[in-house]
Order: structure tokens, then C-alpha cells, then sequence
């Protein structure tokens, strides 16, 4: 088994097909959609492939270590993660090509009007120990 995180962008990636603001859904339209992504990650949970998952509110800040004392916060003017990412998601599965393909599955999540949104999705494995070579 390997671990991938499917990242759901705001922007960043290709427009998709069905490339409505999520903020300009119906209640219905939006209800829709996090049902389709409860009901995928429920059944990813049942064959052992969901490990875990999350959308993002748009707040956020940069912080990093400055020395002693108070560490310095940012909002900017750096390109932010609210920005870009929606949510995640991290699967645990046999191959490269089940995550591409869950990943397809994902994408066809419905958005504006209730059509799949055919969104882009970043496909990027977890990083594993390097092999070691005993003699």
C-alpha cells in the first residue's frame, strides 16, 4: 500500500469543465456536492483505502522562526495556501494507478447546475524512507 494526497485546488490547475465559483452554488448545489464527497470517502473507508480528509476555510497565515521572542506573521504578499488549496484527501492504496484513478472519481463531484465539475486534482505520493542497502 501507498499513501497519496489528492489536492483540490481553487485555482492553480487547468479551468475546469463546470468552472463555477463554488460561492456562487445554490444551498442544494452545494449540499449536493458534499454529499458526493461524504459518500466517496465513506466508500473508500469501507475497503481501506481512506485514511483521511479535510476542506480548508479560506483563512490563514504564514509563520515562521525569527529568532527569540515572537515569531513573525504574514498574510502576504507571498502566494497562499488559502488561495489555492480547497481540501485534501489521503488514500491508502495498491498502486499509482487506483490513485489516478480515485482521483478521476473525485473529480466528477457535482457542482453549479449539478453536473460533475471535472475539476483538476494534484495526485502527489508521500514520501517513503529510501531503501537501505545492507551488506
Amino acid at each position: 500500500m501507498a499513501k497519496y494526497l489528492l489536492l483540490k485546488h481553487y485555482r492553480g490547475a487547468p479551468a475546469a469543465v463546470n468552472d463555477v465559483p463554488m460561492d456562487q452554488w445554490t444551498p442544494e448545489e452545494i449540499s449536493d456536492h458534499m454529499r458526493y464527497m461524504n459518500d466517496f470517502a465513506d466508500r473508500l473507508e469501507r475497503t481501506g483505502e481512506y485514511v483521511s480528509g479535510q476542506a480548508l476555510a479560506p483563512a490563514g497565515e504564514w509563520v515562521r522562526y525569527d529568532g527569540e521572542g515572537r515569531p513573525p506573521v504574514t498574510d502576504g504578499p507571498f502566494a497562499e495556501t488559502k488561495d489555492l488549496i480547497a481540501g485534501w484527501m489521503i488514500i491508502d492504496v495498491d498502486s499509482h494507478e487506483r490513485a489516478v484513478e480515485l482521483a478521476g472519481e473525485l473529480s466528477a463531484a457535482p457542482g453549479a447546475g449539478g453536473k460533475p465539475i471535472h475539476e483538476w486534482l494534484e495526485v502527489r505520493p508521500f514520501l517513503t524512507a529510501p531503501h537501505t542497502i545492507t551488506e
